[in-house]
């Protein structure tokens, strides 16, 4: 059963056990650019929105006045693609800067027609070696349609996704994640993707790679349970669930209670002040 905070002196007991806080940031930390009060500083943050690259994020980070070593892992950091191939991409400008980042060779993306899709004016590429999706509010039947056919004509080809989050909370409510959009390249080709965000292990991997930590001293803040508490739990870390997100009370109480549980349960990351102020 999930420990539920509520007092001072709970925060207080949980800061002093934690060394390092890995927080998920939409749902966590803000809700599209309004940040949630009370978000922490100095911690390492670990998002699956590949809509914006790790500058990017900084940049948000400034302008809503947190001060923090932003570390985002993304698939770019895992990718060993030759150097002759290239990646196909279903994503935004934040996951293309990530790719040229890491001197990955992509098309697609942002430079994608709007033209009725015809594969007999389609001319493949010869080196594409791998289909990365990752959200893309620009989705269309010409993107998902190229996808599929490197996918299907060439096995071999790597079907890879950023994350597989059914929703994206924006600052108005819930929308498709990234997960739904890969979700018609799934059902098409009967083929499930290789995911490189959370829950996957390889996330974590990519920061033991880069920042050291002992799991035993480290714990994971998220809002959605099937995601960021697995990804912590996967990892042998503590983990802490929010409520400004995703889950609600009914998703973690009742008779339809979920059957991940977290270690911790918290309404908001604005609690941990309470710590600050006792």
């Amino acid at each position: 059963m999930a420990v539920r905070l509520s007092h001072a002196e709970h925060y207080e007991a949980l800061l002093d056990k934690y060394d390092t806080w890995m927080f998920d940031c939409d749902g966590v930390l803000w809700h599209g650019d309004r940040l949630i009060e009370g978000a922490v500083q100095r911690l390492l943050f670990v998002t699956n929105n590949a809509t914006k690259s790790r500058r990017s994020y900084k940049t948000k980070f400034d302008q809503l006045g947190i001060e923090t070593h932003v570390l985002a892992v993304y698939i770019s950091s895992v990718m060993k693609l030759p150097k002759d191939k290239k990646v196909y991409v279903i994503g935004m400008s934040g996951l293309e800067e990530e790719l040229r980042n890491e001197g990955v060779s992509y098309v697609g993306g942002t430079d994608c027609t709007l033209e009725p899709f015809s594969l007999a004016d389609f001319t493949p590429d010869p080196d594409i070696a791998a289909v990365l999706c990752g959200l893309d509010t620009a989705i269309n039947y010409a993107k998902l349609s190229k996808a599929f056919h490197y996918l299907h004509r060439d096995p071999s080809c790597r079907f890879l996704v950023t994350n597989e989050d059914s929703t994206f909370p924006s600052a108005d409510g819930l929308l498709p994640g990234a997960g739904a959009v890969s979700a018609p390249l799934r059902f098409a080709l009967n083929r499930d993707p290789l995911s490189v965000g959370k829950p996957a292990k390889t996330m974590l991997d990519c920061i033991q790679a880069k920042v050291h930590f002992d799991p035993k001293r480290t714990i994971m803040i998220g809002d959605r349970l099937n995601t960021d508490i697995l990804f912590g739990q996967a990892g042998g870390l503590a983990t802490l669930l929010v409520l400004t997100g995703v889950t609600s009370e009914e998703n973690i109480t009742g008779p339809n209670a979920s059957t991940i549980v977290p270690d911790y349960v918290t309404p908001s990351i604005a609690d941990l002040r309470l710590a600050k102020s006792s």
